[in-house]
């Protein structure tokens, strides 16, 4: 296969609030369907800590503590996703953060209603692809 754009890596985390909700399949379709690979994936809670090291730059805003909260309260899926401008396409198909205001037919938009229980991470650049993947897949660098 020969492509004069190498395929793209993005790091997705499918959150807490969608595992409870039992929407991992659906969205994991979704990314599927639409042609993307899944080239890692674990389930794990994130502690503390883990959490601080992957919103580092987040860590003295105001609404951090809550994300950190809700992002430790139980299990997410992790996953990495490659595939063809896969940052664009993804952060596409999840929508707006705010899912009261995500466009219908997107992930957050059809299943979210809140802007911090958003139901999907995803890398939102290069930069953050390749740091939130050696964070959370080491093994992939």
């Amino acid at each position: 296969m020969s492509s004069s754009s190498p395929d793209e890596r993005t790091l997705v985390l499918i959150k807490p609030d969608a595992v409870g909700r039992g929407l991992v399949g659906e969205i994991l379709s979704r990314f599927e369907r639409k042609g993307l690979r899944i080239d890692a994936m674990a389930s794990r809670t994130m502690d503390g800590d883990f959490a601080d090291q992957h919103y580092a730059e987040h860590v003295d805003k105001a609404f951090y503590p809550p994300l950190k909260g809700f992002m430790t309260s139980g299990p997410l899926v992790a996953l990495v996703l490659s595939g063809d401008q896969v940052i664009e396409v993804v952060r596409g198909m999840i929508g707006s953060t705010d899912g009261r205001r995500a466009a219908a037919g997107t992930i957050r938009g059809d299943f979210s209603l809140s802007n911090r229980e958003n139901l999907v991470h995803a890398s939102d650049s290069t930069d953050s692809s390749k740091r939130e993947i050696a964070l959370w897949f080491p093994e992939l660098g």
